[in-house]
C-alpha cells in the first residue's frame, strides 16, 4: 500500500468535499474515543496534532497531568461511507503524545509498535494476521436478546435474515480501504463472521477497530444492535477472534520449511511454544472481560486446553494443513481471544510470547490430535496439558506475576490494566445474579 503524504491528504480533502474529519483512537481497554476537527484544522492537525484532555480517557493521565496531544497518521485517512455524502466525514487514526511530543506511553498504539520494534531487532520485517471477528446481530441492546433469526453455520435464505446487513457491512468496509475474504452465517442464532484479509499487525489492529465501528453502524442503519460480547446467549457458542498469524523476513515466510516433514519451521515451533508457555499470562488480555470465561468453557467450540494441533479444533493453536505451493500460507491460529479485547494489546502480548519462545529456544511439545474435550482430567494432567483460568479473577491475578506481560505493556499500561480489571471482578463478583436467586432464595 502507498504511503501518503500530508499533501495527500489536504488534496483529498479538498477534491471530496470533506468538511469533518474525524479523530479515533483508543482508551486502554480498546474502547474507541474521537474527537472532530473541521477542514480548516487539518493542515495544523496535521504538522502538530490537536490537544485534548487525557484524564478523561479510562487509563490515561491523571487529571494534573491530563494533557494529551493527538497526532493523526496519514496513512489511516478513510471517508465514512455511513456519513452524508455532501460535506463528507472522513476519520484519521491517532498517535497519542505527551504535550513534548514523545510518543505516550499508556496509548495502546504505541504498546504494538514497541513490540514491532522488537520484533524487527530479531530479524524479521512483517508480523501478519488473519483475525476471524464473530458477533451477534439483536432486535436492540436491551437485556432480552431478541435474535434476528435461528440459522446456524452457513445457513441461507430465511434462516439467515441478515444477508443484505452483511452485505452493506462489507462494502462499507471494502470502501475504507479493509479488504474481505469471505463472510457466513456462524454457528449460533443470529451469529455472524465477516473475515479480513490478512496484514501487518498495527494496520490489522487499525482495522479490527474499523470493523468494530462498522458493524454495528451498519446494524444501526438497520435499526438493529451488533455486538461483540463474547457470550450474550446462554447454551449457545459465544464469538470469538480466532487470529491466524505468521512472521515473514522480507517477502519469505519464516514459519515454513521445505526440510521439516511438516513443513513448520524451527523458528515456527518455537513462537508456537512461546505463546503456548504464556498463555495464561495472557489470558487477562485476549480475553479481558468478567463475560470473556462465559466463553472460554469445554463443549462450546471455544478452545480452553492449551495445546497445539494440526488438525484438532479443540486445541488452543492449531496449524492449518500445508498445500504444496502455498508456501506463504503456512501459520499458526490462536484460537483463544474473543473480539471484545484491545487488538492493540492482544497483538502486542501474542508477539512478544512468539518471540520469547524465538529468542530463549522453547521446545514445543507433541500436538495433540485427540480431542481434548472427551479426555478425563486425568488423562490431561498425565499429558501435561493445562488450561487457560477459568475466571476474569484468576486471569488477572496469574498477569499481575508475569514478567512477560509486564514488559509487552510497559509499566503505565501494566498497573492501570491490572488495577481496572481487579475493579471490574470485585464489581461482578458482589453481584446477586438471577440464577442464584431463583435456585436458592425458595430453598435456603
Amino acid at each position: 500500500m502507498a504511503k501518503k503524504t500530508k499533501e495527500d491528504i489536504l488534496k483529498m480533502v479538498k477534491d471530496q468535499d470533506v468538511k469533518f474529519i474525524r479523530l479515533w483512537f483508543t482508551d486502554i481497554l480498546g474502547q474507541a474515543k474521537s474527537f472532530s476537527i473541521t477542514d480548516n484544522e487539518l493542515e495544523g492537525a496535521l504538522e502538530n496534532g490537536m490537544g485534548f484532555d487525557g484524564s478523561s480517557i479510562t487509563g490515561y493521565q491523571s487529571i494534573e497531568e491530563s494533557d494529551m496531544v493527538a497526532l493523526p497518521d496519514v496513512n489511516t485517512f478513510q471517508i465514512l461511507p455511513w456519513r452524508p455524502q455532501e460535506k463528507k466525514v472522513a476519520r484519521m487514526i491517532c498517535d497519542i503524545l505527551t504535550p513534548d511530543r514523545r510518543p505516550y506511553e499508556g496509548d495502546p498504539r504505541y504498546v504494538l509498535k514497541r513490540a514491532l520494534e522488537r520484533m524487527k531487532k530479531v530479524r524479521f520485517d512483517h508480523y501478519y494476521l488473519g483475525p476471524e471477528l464473530e458477533y451477534f446481530y439483536f432486535k436492540n441492546d436491551t437485556p432480552s436478546t431478541d435474535i434476528l433469526d435461528k440459522g446456524g453455520y452457513f445457513d441461507l435464505t430465511t434462516l439467515d435474515v441478515a444477508s443484505d446487513l452483511r452485505r452493506d457491512t462489507i462494502l462499507s468496509l471494502e470502501s475504507m480501504g479493509i479488504p474481505i475474504e469471505y463472510s457466513h452465517h456462524e454457528v449460533g442464532p443470529s451469529q455472524h463472521e465477516i473475515d479480513m484479509r490478512y496484514a501487518d499487525a498495527l494496520d490489522m489492529a487499525d482495522s479490527v477497530i474499523t470493523y468494530r465501528i462498522v458493524v454495528k453502524e451498519i446494524a444501526q442503519k438497520y435499526g438493529v444492535y451488533a455486538t461483540f460480547m463474547p457470550k450474550p446467549l446462554f447454551g449457545e457458542n459465544g464469538s470469538g477472534m480466532h487470529v491466524h498469524q505468521s512472521l515473514f523476513s522480507g517477502d519469505k515466510n519464516a514459519f515454513f520449511s521445505k526440510d521439516n516433514g511438516d513443513h513448520l519451521s524451527d523458528t515456527a515451533k518455537k513462537f508456537i511454544a512461546g505463546q503456548l508457555k504464556h498463555a495464561r499470562e495472557m489470558s487477562a488480555i485476549f480475553a479481558q472481560w468478567v463475560n470473556s470465561y462465559k466463553r472460554l468453557v469445554p463443549g462450546y467450540e471455544a478452545p480452553v486446553y492449551i495445546a497445539w494441533s494440526k488438525r484438532n479444533r479443540s486445541a488452543l493453536i492449531r496449524v492449518p494443513v500445508y498445500h504444496p505451493g502455498k508456501e506463504k500460507a503456512t501459520r499458526a491460529e490462536l484460537r483463544c481471544p474473543d473480539p471484545a479485547c484491545n487488538p492493540y494489546l492482544t497483538f502486542a502480548v501474542m508477539l512478544h510470547a512468539g518471540l520469547e519462545g524465538i529468542e530463549k529456544s522453547y521446545k514445543l511439545p507433541e500436538p495433540m490430535e485427540k480431542n481434548l474435550y472427551h479426555l478425563s482430567g486425568e488423562e490431561r494432567k498425565e499429558l501435561g496439558i493445562g488450561s487457560l483460568p477459568d475466571s476474569l479473577g484468576e486471569a488477572v491475578l496469574i498477569a499481575e506475576q508475569s514478567e512477560l506481560v509486564k514488559k509487552a505493556l510497559g509499566e503505565h499500561v501494566f498497573g492501570r490494566f491490572i488495577e481496572l480489571k481487579k475493579k471490574e471482578w470485585e464489581d461482578y463478583r458482589i453481584q446477586l445474579t438471577k440464577y442464584e436467586l431463583e435456585k436458592l432464595l425458595p430453598i435456603l
